[in-house]
This record gives structure tokens, C-alpha cells and sequence, in this order.
């Protein structure tokens, strides 16, 4: 089982390309996309989810052809977007029998079950009488995947699903995710570098439309060792640092400013070498094409 992405293109009408020749292989298990907003994501998700029509190139799911055959796509899929809408009146429990009625499951008993299935398995059968107005967005995205798992998808996009989540929710949601995600193929499009660290198998990261990186989440992060620098900085001096080292993320913890700089050769003067993140691997693959080579 897996998503075969080939050389898609598209290019809005006002000139921007959202995807410059993109090409992927998606096997099962949960996949990581990373980028930051406008890098091409979310045109991506849609594309794979027959919402819109690329300029060029090919997608396959197994025998699916993805681009053609959109009916069949729509069986196998379950399509979690960044933002989606519901009724904010009704409750859980009745807005998903109808969802699955509109799935074509039309016995009442075989829906009352999978409804008390769906419900129970996102920890929302004690709310099923809620009116999702006053859901929490944790709730909400439980309640998003809930519908998205309609119908025993072997596809399921998650687009930017724990933004504003608080981190209780968000271990909640993972936790879910993980669950779902052994035996299908699960996408998650994301500019949250520790959703794909935690989840994520297999990842990619794309940037102003094209893929920068394909690689296992473990083997990306390895191949960094022995080049991330770190120093605590004065705050003021960051603009001389970036002009003598390649300085690939800044960030404040407890008050101070720490610098993470990529290099080959070690450095002295107050760095100490560490081990390699996930987030070191997107920002290095995001300043590769900005910065020049280490110093």
C-alpha cells in the first residue's frame, strides 16, 4: 500500500507556483510533510484529495489513479482540513449519524454502531450529546477525525491538526494518530516540527513548492551529527554571529539567546556540539538555499 506522487506542478493564476515538480513516495504508516505557510502544503493535500486539479503530473494509490478516478479515491479516503466546517447547534452524536448515512449506510442499528464506535474510540461518547459550538479545538479535531475515519479509509490526510491545540489535547490527538496510522497511510501536513518528530516514520519538507528533503525521520536527524553548534549569545550580537557562522535557528530559553550553527569542522570560542533535532534538519534544509556554506 502507498501514495505515488510524480512530477506534480501547479501554478496559480496570479503567478505563484504552489508546486514546482513535485515527486513522492508515501508507503504506509504515518508520513510527515513539513514546510512553513505557503510552502505548497496545503495545495498538495488538496490535490491528493481530488479538491483541486495540478497543471501537470501523476498520482497513484495502489491501482487508484488519483486524478481520474476520484470517485474510487473518495471510498478509500478520509480528509481531515486545516479548517473545517459543522453545525455548531447539533450535537456529536447526531451530526455523525448523519455523516455515515451520507456514507450509504442506511440501517439504523448498523449506524448507532459504528457512530458508538467512531465516538468511543476518539474519547467523545461521554459528549455525544454536546452541541459542538461549545467543543473545545481538541474536541473538534477529535470530532474531525471521527468523520474522517468513516467508511475504514486506507487514506487519511490530517492538515495542520494540532495548531491551537493545548498540550494535553495535543498528546491526546497523537495518541490517536499513532493508533490509526499502523496499517494505512496516514499524511500529516504540518509546520509543527515536533508533531512529525514524535509521530512520524518517513518525511519530506517542502519549501516554496519544491520537496528539499525525502528521508526516514531518524536517518534525517543522523545525518546532522557531529555539525550542529550551540551558544548562548547576547541578544545584540546576533547580527555579527550570522556574519561569521551559518546560523540556522535562534531561540530564547529562560531569558537568553541561544544560536544553533551548522558547521563541519568543530568551533571553539563557547560552542558545545549536540545532538541533532528534528528542527535542526528543517531549518538547515530551509536556510540551505538562503545561506552560504558554513564558515
Amino acid at each position: 500500500m502507498k501514495l505515488s506522487i510524480s512530477n506534480l506542478s501547479k501554478t496559480y493564476s496570479n503567478g505563484v507556483v504552489a508546486l514546482d515538480d513535485v515527486s513522492l513516495e508515501i508507503p504506509a504508516g504515518l508520513f510527515g510533510l513539513l514546510g512553513p505557510n505557503g510552502a505548497g502544503k496545503t495545495t498538495l493535500m488538496r490535490t491528493v484529495a481530488t479538491l483541486q486539479e495540478p497543471d501537470s503530473g501523476k498520482i497513484t494509490f495502489d491501482a487508484i489513479d488519483v486524478l481520474t478516478q476520484k470517485n474510487e479515491v473518495k471510498r478509500i479516503l478520509g480528509y481531515l482540513p486545516q479548517e473545517f466546517g459543522f453545525y455548531p447547534k447539533d450535537t456529536a452524536y447526531h451530526l455523525l449519524d448523519h455523516f455515515t448515512l451520507l456514507k450509504g449506510v442506511r440501517n439504523k442499528n448498523d449506524r448507532e454502531r459504528k457512530v458508538e464506535e467512531l465516538l468511543k474510540r476518539v474519547n467523545l461518547w461521554n459528549e455525544r450529546k454536546q452541541k459542538l459550538g461549545t467543543f473545545s479545538n481538541g474536541m473538534r479535531q477529535r470530532f474531525g477525525i471521527a468523520q474522517a475515519l468513516l467508511g475504514n479509509p486506507r487514506l487519511i490526510i490530517v492538515d495542520e491538526p494540532t495548531a491551537g491545540l493545548d498540550p494535553e489535547e495535543r498528546v491526546r490527538f497523537h495518541n490517536l494518530l499513532s493508533e490509526i496510522g499502523e496499517n494505512i497511510v496516514v499524511i500529516l501536513s504540518t509546520h509543527i516540527v515536533d508533531d512529525v518528530s514524535d509521530l512520524c516514520t518517513n518525511m519530506a519538507i517542502i519549501n516554496k513548492g519544491n520537496i528539499v528533503l525525502k528521508e526516514k525521520t531518524l536517518n534525517a536527524m543522523s545525518n546532522l551529527k557531529g555539525t550542529i553548534w550551540e551558544r548562548e549569545i547576547p541578544k545584540n550580537d546576533l547580527p555579527q554571529f550570522e556574519e561569521k557562522y551559518r546560523v540556522i535557528s535562534t531561540r530564547l530559553f529562560a531569558g537568553k539567546t541561544y544560536i544553533h550553527v551548522y558547521s563541519e569542522s568543530r568551533l571553539e570560542n563557547g560552542f558545545s556540539e549536540v545532538k541533532p533535532s528534528l528542527e535542526d534538519v528543517y531549518f538547515y534544509h530551509l536556510t540551505k538555499m538562503t545561506k552560504g556554506s558554513d564558515s
